[in-house]
């Protein structure tokens, strides 16, 4: 049986692929920091995060390593909370290096989480993995540590899997159940000057883009997951408020924005950048997505 271990596996993303990779007849391994009694193909083993201990036996003989682990960016960016958001991932991507650096029956590959919003704010052209560029400031900073972190490991000969992923949405989590809250409240107008892009990847299409990366040796380094149909801020919400069948929403500038942002402990970044991020790697290799556009999203 296929063995995968996969680290942050607790979460919205981790707990849909973990359940999307048993039942695809993978033997799983969960690394959390919580107590969870096994389910039908899931194991959950204790690890702090942080440290290597004895959870790095599960690593021997297995397929792939999964390294989901990240605290929320949905919060203030105070001290304390930057701290936190640098140390989850970078903690954790350099215990599981030491890890593998001592296991003897290592995984033929190690995909690591990452972000797109390694990306600039872009509302002129699409970003691809060949020849998007970086932006600046505290998010994107957290974004190149990361991948330096991870990459660091490439002595161990291992193929290695950077999962740049835009905004996951799906039912049970993701962005798309407080927009909808701010629809149905008469509050789903554009964000800002709504021509930020908005680019996001369905829960579905995410498990399906890890199982076909794990799949395809061709593929390692940095790759976009992300679906092709990125539509700018005003017509995410305009399709919302279509679902909703609610035919207006008050506009909400940046100034207010800020406010509830602060009253909400978040930040305006994560709705008034523009991700416009294209899964160029992806498609070439022959990945089709089943959720590529708005249409097929809100459908």
């Amino acid at each position: 049986m296929k063995k995968a271990v996969v680290a942050g596996g607790t979460g919205f993303m981790g707990n849909a692929l973990v359940h999307w990779l048993a039942e695809k007849g993978w033997e799983v391994t969960v690394l959390t920091r919580q107590q969870r009694a096994a389910e039908p193909g899931i194991r959950y083993v204790h690890w702090d995060a942080r440290t290597t201990g004895p959870w790095e036996a599960e690593l021997e003989s297995s397929q792939v390593l999964i390294n989901l682990c990240g605290r929320t960016v949905d919060c203030r960016y105070n001290a304390k909370n930057r701290a936190e958001i640098y140390a989850s991932r970078l903690d954790s991507t350099r215990a599981l290096g030491e890890a593998l650096d001592r296991c003897t029956g290592k995984p033929a590959v190690w995909l690591n989480a990452a972000s797109a919003t390694i990306y600039r704010h872009a509302e002129d052209r699409r970003q691809d993995e060949a020849t998007g560029e970086y932006g600046s400031g505290f998010s994107v900073d957290v974004c190149k540590q990361w991948e330096a972190a991870f990459f660091s490991n490439s002595t161990l000969g291992i193929r290695q899997v950077a999962l740049r992923t835009a905004i996951v949405i799906g039912e049970g989590g993701g962005v798309m159940k407080p927009l909808s809250r701010l629809v149905k409240t008469g509050l789903g107008g554009k964000m800002g000057s709504g021509k930020q892009m908005f680019s996001w990847i369905h829960i579905h299409d995410f498990c399906r883009a890890v199982e076909f990366i794990i799949a395809n040796d061709a593929l390692e380094g940095p790759v976009n997951l992300s679906a092709p149909g990125a539509v700018t801020n005003e017509s995410c919400m305009q399709n919302l408020r279509q679902k909703a069948g609610i035919p207006f929403g008050l506009p909400l500038s940046e100034p207010l924005l800020e406010l509830g942002a602060r009253l909400l402990r978040t930040e305006t970044e994560l709705v008034l950048k523009s991700r416009w991020v294209w899964p160029g790697r992806l498609l070439d290799a022959g990945f089709e997505f089943q959720y590529g556009n708005i249409q097929t999203l809100m459908g």
